[in-house]
């Protein structure tokens, strides 16, 4: 509804002929309208066969959301090994969230053996590229000494860089590291700060 009315049947119909066109991205805004129920009812199956064109046509977003649907079993039969498959896939090429889901499969044993310096190493480059869930996670792997070498202050480094890109999961972890004095000098006020800033949200 940007410049007109909106209508849903409209735009599946523009999706479709950009997706015909080979606008990988047009397939990828197909799944979200089949997902969401504005295409009729609900269809995950649909979603998935837009998923899939656009991620073999090299859309790294639909590369991504296939991986989602594999890991929630939705659309598709569950599986972890086809969500490492499409979320390696989409890292890649560059997708900060894959990089990130990737890193958390590793570290789970999700799909792949669990190799805690796999997930560091696609952590760090979701964190590096911008990711605040992939901060958050490359500061506990640094925290607890998971396939890395444990590092309070580097822990402290990666939790302040996510809950300054708003991830307040973040900030509690931050606030703890101040309130216990862990990797940086202790200060009870700062971490009240990043407390009170997760609770608003």
């Amino acid at each position: 509804g940007r410049g007109v009315a909106q209508d849903d049947a409209e735009a599946v119909r523009w999706y479709r002929a950009a997706a015909a066109a080979g606008d990988a991205r047009a397939n990828d805004a197909l799944s979200v309208m089949f997902l969401n129920g504005r295409v009729d009812a609900k269809n995950d199956s649909e979603a998935i066969r837009w998923y899939r064109a656009g991620a073999e046509a090299g859309d790294s977003h639909a590369m991504f959301n296939l991986g989602l649907m594999y890991q929630d079993g939705r659309g598709v039969s569950q599986s972890d090994a086809e969500a490492v498959r499409w979320y390696r896939a989409s890292a890649e090429v560059g997708h900060i969230n894959a990089m990130h889901s990737l890193g958390w499969m590793y570290e789970n044993g999700r799909g792949v053996a669990r190799n805690y310096g796999d997930a560091v190493r696609w952590y760090r480059k979701g964190a590096e590229a911008g990711s605040a869930d992939a901060m958050r996670d490359l500061g506990k792997m640094y925290e607890l000494g998971l396939g890395i070498a444990r590092s309070e202050s580097e822990a402290v480094r990666w939790y302040r860089a996510g809950a300054e890109a708003g991830d307040t999961a973040s900030m509690i972890k931050l606030g703890r590291m101040y309130e216990n004095g862990r990797g940086v000098a202790q200060s009870v006020k700062f971490a009240a700060r990043q407390y009170l800033l997760a609770w608003r949200g």
